[in-house]
């Protein structure tokens, strides 16, 4: 580090805000997030396209259009973690995920003002290209350099974050024109304040259940040297059976973390239990500048950790930094750039500028305009997002919710509090995605339900919590024209819950998972089985009406249509036939209401494709759920003032450190960790 000596100068000192690195292994599937071989192919801005719906619906296809033309950087092509080779007359572009430089989000949150960009290049005869986009995506060539001799050459650029308002990157391109060259390593750095030269310490705090390989992975991709300096402590909450202790990698983590790893056991308190364990340590123990909470089944990039906390270190003021989500079965597919609570719905959601599973593979960074518009947050999914101790300290800890909306509430319980959310760029770990899920039909749609409502009653600044109540009926219905009928008797049971009222949360969060569970094993369709031959062979009295399948996908008005008759239609006598046999099998993309509910029975296979369930058509059951469904909803109506008046009053107890300390004591008092 360098200080400045001008008397009349408030004193810096020179900090390295991000390196130039390439992956820890050698997956071809990751490559596209480091290094990028292909032109850039910007598509077409909207406001060219126009506002009428054909226009925007063309647009938006084409957006999805794979302009990758195959052009791949070889594996062997990449010499260290910072070092790549590229081959005589050829161009490779760091405008990537990991080294391109979000100029915006320094520029918007941080006390940076201008960065210097190195390049050390081995070979003559390199030209190095410096760019920067706009927010709308149009690229500018900012600054370039030749390297002359064969040794080593570092390349400097100053360049200003000015321009860099509403969004844009910084990158570099790199030319190998009169021989093989190396760009051995690249540093973003920046003149910061004397008193933020140092970097803060993170605790990490991992919840994990019964994944004690997968976690121990984790754990040894965390013991990398360049990351350590930045570990306070590792916490593992471990809620399982299968002890990550007990794992054959376990030794290698242990070795790797040190005196930093700690392994706390406690009874399953689903994932914001086990949050809350992390968080409650951390700020008992009061180190660390931060604690990071992640998921225990994930692949880390340890430099984003490195990133976040260097992000949170030059702040304007304290900020909860999170990372993106990729795929961890297609690498380069990201699952969000950035995650909104929608104010009316009250529901989280992609902002509508933006799009969800992107596969950078396909379509690079440089030719995606929405990609250079700063993307701002009101939350960051825990499976990788990093708190202020002072945030914690201030507005308290995780909600006891078990899981479902406790991260989502945390960040607007701490915009509400004046401390922002960033979802940072070049911060990401790989995760099995949600779109191999359906958590909306299984023992979770109760959690869904229960803990959209508390959020909502917290926070929802719309009467009644906006569109959330009937919004909330048309899924009911829509699950109970579908047969679906535990789903729809949890999330009934949920909203009775929420009405019990906010300090019965904690009571219920070591219990409610196995009570939920075996209320679901009465219903067939939550009763799950992986053999075909556990069903009945389909049978139907009368063949499809004009030989219609399942083929097609309805259009608007039919969806109108069913909607109003199907209520209606699930008030007659089920056919006969249908009460001993299935009339159709419904593969699992296909089970939408609009298919399911013309039928008395059927067999639908889940979404992760190891099991199926039988739906049977109830009408005593329907009519019954319909009663309750606008009974209890109707007091909410009624009622929403009072009970939202008693949540936001009890949040700061049910938050507090001392009320969780309790919730722990079965597993504290008395008892120690590894």
């Amino acid at each position: 580090m360098t200080t400045t000596t001008d008397p009349g100068a408030a004193a810096t000192v020179k900090r390295v805000l991000q390196r130039q690195i390439l992956p820890l292994d050698s997956d071809v599937d990751v490559l596209p997030l480091y290094l990028d071989p292909e032109e850039s192919n910007l598509d077409e801005d909207k406001y060219v396209v126009g506002g009428s719906r054909g226009a925007k619906e063309l647009n938006a296809a084409s957006i999805r259009q794979k302009t990758s033309t195959g052009r791949t950087v070889r594996p062997d092509q990449v010499l260290s973690r910072t070092a790549v080779h590229i081959p005589t007359g050829e161009k490779l572009s760091f405008g990537t995920y990991f080294n391109a430089f979000p100029a915006s989000y320094w520029r918007r949150w941080t006390l940076v003002t201008a960065v210097t960009l190195s390049v050390t290049i081995r070979g003559a005869g390199a030209t190095l290209i410096v760019n920067k986009s706009m927010a709308n995506g149009r690229q500018q060539k900012v600054a370039s350099g030749v390297t002359d001799a064969e040794g080593s050459t570092t390349l400097t650029f100053d360049l200003p974050l000015g321009p860099f308002i509403d969004g844009g990157w910084y990158w570099y391109d790199v030319l190998a024109g009169h021989g093989d060259v190396t760009v051995e390593s690249a540093e973003w750095s920046a003149d910061v304040p004397a008193d933020r030269a140092e970097h803060g310490t993170v605790d990490l705090a991992i919840t994990t259940m019964n994944r004690p390989d997968f976690c121990a992975e984790l754990l040894v991709q965390l013991g990398t040297p360049e990351l350590l300096p930045y570990l306070d402590s590792v916490f593992v909450m471990e809620q399982g059976t299968k002890l990550v202790t007990d794992s054959p990698t376990f030794p290698a983590a242990r070795a790797g973390l040190g005196e930093k790893l700690r392994v706390i056991e406690q009874g399953n308190l689903g994932g914001s239990g086990g949050y809350a364990r992390g968080q409650l340590e951390s700020v008992r123990k009061g180190t660390a500048t931060y604690a990071m909470m992640m998921d225990d089944d994930v692949v880390c990039e340890p430099e984003g950790i490195i990133r976040a906390v260097t992000f949170g270190d030059l702040a304007r003021r304290s900020t909860i930094v999170g990372g993106h989500m990729f795929s961890l079965y297609a690498k380069s597919r990201l699952h969000s750039f950035g995650e909104i609570i929608q104010p009316y719905r009250f529901w989280w959601m992609s902002p509508r500028d933006g799009y969800n599973d992107w596969d950078f593979g396909a379509r690079n960074l440089r030719s995606a305009r929405w990609l250079h518009k700063r993307q701002d947050v009101d939350f960051n999914g825990w499976f990788m997002c990093l708190i202020p101790r002072k945030v914690l300290e201030e507005i308290g800890l995780s909600l006891p919710l078990f899981i479902k909306w406790d991260d989502s509430e945390y960040g607007l319980r701490a915009k509400a509090a004046g401390f922002p959310t960033v979802t940072f760029p070049g911060a990401a770990v790989w995760h099995v995605p949600w779109t191999d899920k359906n958590d909306a039909l299984d023992w979770q749609a109760y959690f869904h339900q229960r803990n959209r409502y508390v959020a909502a009653l917290l926070h929802s600044g719309y009467p009644r919590g906006g569109r959330l109540l009937p919004e909330s009926i048309a899924f009911d219905l829509a699950h109970l024209v579908s047969m679906q009928y535990s789903t729809v008797e949890l999330r009934l049971q949920a909203l009775e819950d929420v009405l019990a009222g906010p300090h019965g949360l904690h009571g219920m969060l070591a219990t409610r998972l196995g009570e939920v569970n075996a209320f679901r094993k009465e219903f067939t369709d939550a009763q799950l089985h992986a053999d075909p031959d556990d069903f009945p062979p389909v049978r139907r009295q009368k063949p499809p009406r004009k030989g219609k399948d399942m083929t097609e996908v309805p259009g608007r008005l039919s969806k109108v249509i069913t909607a109003g008759l199907a209520p209606i239609r699930q008030l007659k006598e089920p056919r006969d036939l249908a009460k001993e046999f299935p009339e159709v099998e419904v593969r699992a993309m296909d089970a939408k209401w609009y298919r399911i509910a013309s039928f008395d029975s059927a067999v639908v296979s889940m979404n992760d494709g190891t099991s199926a369930a039988l739906y049977v058509r109830d009408r005593d059951r329907y009519k019954a759920l319909v009663r309750r469904t606008i009974e209890l909803h109707r007091r909410f109506r009624r009622d929403w003032d009072d009970i939202a008046a008693e949540y936001r009053a009890a949040l700061g107890d049910i938050t507090s450190p001392e009320t969780w300390e309790k919730t722990f004591a079965p597993w504290t008092e008395g008892a120690s960790d590894d």
